[in-house]
């Protein structure tokens, strides 16, 4: 109820989209078929979206030890100088972690394997995406703990892979930007230390809120965030949803932010119901003077990021990060 019609509100380019996902197979926004078949349909939407773009010097498939088992990874270098640092085997280069997106339900390797090529492009350093376990298989705090596994991983064995363990970053989006910020907090308070992580891109994430402003006027069909949905995503997440609320790993609010915080890109779609989560973290990086950027993408929604082949604010904000992450890090 009471809901903005966001379909009239949408830009042209964001409207083109839809129209185009409507011709894909199937529908990874409806809930009501069940997460796997939501899998299914989220792989064949994806695959359209994920064609051309940049191409890396070189893609190399691997695994990380992880607390539940190994962890596939997928590290692409950009430049033949990223190469070269991984086959000689010295910490050369800074790198990105990239935890994606999908509800911590859906979501692969594959499914975000251009967003991953354009940011490692952009930023001229490897980046790792993480294809952690996903839920209802896997719960509330696998995902959290797989992902600062992986970090931690870099961080201590860095220059097998050619990257400088000691200047690391995260990048995600929606889900993934959750995790790649609970996995840093996660690094600070229970593995020693998140000193080494030095940014965080943070695409459209949800950080702890269970209800703002956005969240009662935004979210349908054509982003499948409706309440309904979102409590399923919620359900799937976690053995006790009540737990997301008062844990520090999924409401991340209630970690203590005036201290030890990497800088933030902190992005955010004008027509998603999320967008006060992103405020919310930026007004807090503000009042304890954390280094931040935040951007509210004008006439887009939830997930924009896909859709670089026709989207203007998908490149836009992919580039931005990129230039605040080398700025952050004296590239």
């Amino acid at each position: 109820m009471n809901k903005i019609d966001v379909l009239s509100k949408i830009n042209p380019q964001m409207k083109a989209v839809l129209a185009k996902e409507d011709e894909l197979a199937g529908d990874a926004n409806d809930t009501s078929v069940g997460f796997e078949q939501m899998r299914e349909n989220y792989v064949v939407g994806r695959a359209h979206w994920t064609e051309g773009g940049p191409v890396m010097a070189e893609t190399v498939d691997a695994e990380v030890d992880g607390p539940h088992g190994p962890v596939p990874v997928r590290l692409y270098y950009p430049t033949e100088e990223a190469a070269a640092a991984r086959a000689a085997g010295k910490g050369a280069l800074p790198a990105i972690v990239y935890v994606h997106g999908g509800g911590f339900v859906l979501g692969n390797l594959d499914t975000h394997d251009r967003i991953c090529r354009i940011l490692a492009e952009r930023t001229r350093v490897p980046v790792v995406a993480v294809d952690y376990r996903l839920s209802p298989e896997a719960k509330f705090p696998s995902a959290v703990e797989e992902v600062a596994a992986v970090a931690a991983h870099l961080h201590e064995q860095g220059a097998r892979h050619g990257i400088d363990g000691e200047r690391l970053s995260f990048a995600g989006d929606s889900g993934g930007a959750h995790l790649g910020l609970a996995a840093t907090l996660y690094l600070r308070e229970e593995m020693g230390g998140s000193g080494f992580v030095k940014c965080c891109l943070l695409y459209y994430g949800w950080f702890g809120l269970a209800d703002s402003s956005s969240m009662r006027l935004l979210g349908g069909p054509w982003d499948g965030l409706t309440e309904a949905d979102w409590q399923f995503y919620m359900q799937m997440y976690a053995n006790d949803p009540a737990e997301l609320a008062t844990n520090p790993y999924a409401n991340l609010f209630l970690n203590d932010m005036e201290r030890d915080m990497p800088a933030c890109y902190i992005a955010a779609a004008e027509y998603d119901p999320l967008r006060d989560d992103s405020a919310t973290l930026a007004a807090i990086c503000e009042q304890y003077g954390t280094p931040f950027r935040y951007e509210v993408f004008e006439g887009v929604i939830h997930a924009f990021l896909h859709y670089t082949k026709m989207l203007d604010a998908a490149n836009d904000a992919l580039e931005h990060g990129a230039t605040f992450y080398r700025e952050q890090l004296g590239l």
